[in-house]
């Protein structure tokens, strides 16, 4: 039980969950997303990520530039069950609740038309982006220790005996730098190759700690405990690491259709330890230990993604798009292996529509539905997802000629996950957790053309 207890503490790893995309991919790199969602046959700016080849139709020669900001707001709860809470055979409940936020997610494109040729350029955070906090910890954690208290103390210690403070902090920023060329072809095919250098600066801290209540703690050394604390265990740790995708792409323009495509190969990474404080009890095995020492390294792949979408002009001011993705997640390299326990990799379908009202404004809504391949093993408290749909809605304001502004929001409702455990967090007994989450984004871009 207390190898159990510590190897659950030592994967303190409170993963940011990324706000549109699969596990470790944003698609939401401009407010055009946001406000529309289905932008994979885009032709504009913000093509430089969800359409590169489609950027060698843009109408005008030149320099096409565009600066995001957005700002993500999530929360996280967990609802645990389970008899353990008491150790009197009664079930009861206990809820957690964490929140994460990314109050600024910057982002610039950029692209320079000639001719048949574009060069384009980006940076964004694509994956991440924010601080997730469990200020009263997790189950997992709180019932690890309970049962590690119970076994080592004969069931003499109970839990209305002690209380149990943990907290936990995490955040993920995965940084990408893209550049890349497109080309025309011919009248109606265009292609695009590029890459992307990605680099992953993310952390974790956090601590537990069991104590006697003040009524019992003056009992502790006739109860053959050496003082009233029961468990204590700290760890604080960075991580860093990079990885090169690979990008390809290609964009048909057919009288009132486009049809896109682009593909991102799996990006292998490795993210490397620099621990601050890891202190856990003398005599924790080897084993225990080694994963989360200073310079280990993790395997942390971005999955390869598929994008295909497909655009049709309606009315020369209203346009409709769909549009599907793929993550391969099975394939891209987790800790312990964790990919291989999904059923499917991540399938997402998106479609959208904008009309312009005026000659100034434009109106746009969208809509996406994301089925990941969850199964209760993939799932655990510090890192747990859940499958959605989202609702984009927002606006551009042409300013001028060359000057426009996107400005849109982005809202995610979650099906509930519920794991149930025969054996609860290890602890010999049963128990549910039903994991849900919320989600909200706000953004605003501001579009140049010279």
């Amino acid at each position: 039980m207390k190898k159990n207890l510590l190897i659950g503490a030592a994967t303190l790893i409170v993963s940011i969950p990324t706000f549109a995309g699969d596990y470790l991919t944003n698609t939401n790199q401009n407010a055009a997303f946001l406000r529309m969602v289905a932008r994979g046959a885009s032709i504009d700016i913000d093509g430089v990520y969800s359409n590169p080849a489609g950027l060698a139709f843009l109408p005008e020669d030149g320099f096409h530039l565009s600066l995001t900001g957005q700002s993500a707001y999530q929360t996280r709860e967990i609802l645990a069950t389970s008899p353990l809470w008491t150790l009197d055979g009664n079930t009861t409940e206990r809820y957690y609740k964490g929140t994460a936020s990314a109050p600024i997610i910057p982002s610039f494109h950029g692209a320079y038309k000639k001719g048949r040729w574009v060069i384009s350029a980006s940076f964004a955070i694509t994956g991440g982006g924010g601080k997730a906090s469990f200020d009263n910890g997790l189950p997992m954690f709180d019932a690890l220790a309970t049962g590690m208290i119970a076994q080592q103390t004969g069931g003499k210690i109970t839990p209305n005996m002690y209380e149990i403070n943990s907290a936990m902090d995490g955040k993920q920023y995965i940084y990408g730098v893209q550049l890349g060329a497109s080309y025309r072809i011919n009248d109606w095919l265009s292609a695009f190759v590029g890459g992307r250098m990605n680099y992953v600066k993310s952390g974790y801290e956090g601590y537990l700690k069991a104590e006697l209540n003040e009524q019992y703690a003056q009992l502790a050394p006739a109860m053959g405990l050496p003082s009233a604390t029961l468990a204590n265990l700290e760890l604080d740790c960075d991580q860093s690491g990079w990885g090169l995708t690979p990008i390809i792409g290609l964009d048909a323009k057919l009288g009132r259709w486009n049809l896109a495509a682009k593909y991102e190969f799996q990006t292998n990474l490795n993210i490397e330890n620099k621990t601050n404080k890891l202190e856990v009890p003398v005599g924790t095995p080897e084993e225990v230990i080694k994963p989360y020492a200073d310079g280990e390294q993790t395997p942390s792949d971005i999955p390869a993604f598929l994008s295909v979408a497909a655009g049709y002009e309606i009315l020369p001011t209203l346009r409709a798009s769909v549009e599907y993705h793929f993550f391969d997640d099975k394939r891209a390299g987790m800790l312990n292996d964790r990919q291989k326990t999904l059923k499917h990799g991540t399938h997402e379908y998106l479609a959208g529509i904008e009309w312009d009202i005026i000659k100034y404004l434009t109106i746009s809504g969208g809509f996406q539905k994301t089925d990941y391949g969850l199964s209760d093993d993939f799932q655990t408290d510090t890192s747990f997802y859940c499958s959605s749909y989202s609702l984009g809605f927002g606006a551009r304001a042409r300013l001028s000629d060359a000057l426009s502004l996107d400005i849109a929001y982005f809202w995610t409702t979650y099906d509930d996950y519920t794991k149930t455990s025969a054996d609860y967090n290890g602890t010999g007994m049963p128990g549910t957790d039903v994991y849900s989450r919320t989600n909200k984004v706000f953004g605003l871009s501001l579009n140049y053309h010279f």
